[in-house]
């Protein structure tokens, strides 16, 4: 399960934070592994869970 970058992006600038916002999108890739960011998401509190794509039907 991979996490759409702009999708994390969205979240930040929506909490104000458009500092991490702009780092998040030049240093993470498109498609974000939540294992191996994990302590990147945890440092952000963001919940992989919450973040996953929603399956194609």
């Amino acid at each position: 399960m991979n996490i759409a970058r702009q999708k994390i992006v969205s979240i930040l600038r929506q909490r104000g934070q458009q500092v991490r916002a702009d780092w998040v999108e030049c240093e993470l890739p498109e498609r974000v592994d939540p294992e191996e960011h994990a302590g990147l998401l945890a440092i952000l509190h963001l919940d992989p869970a919450d973040l996953a794509d929603e399956p194609s039907p």
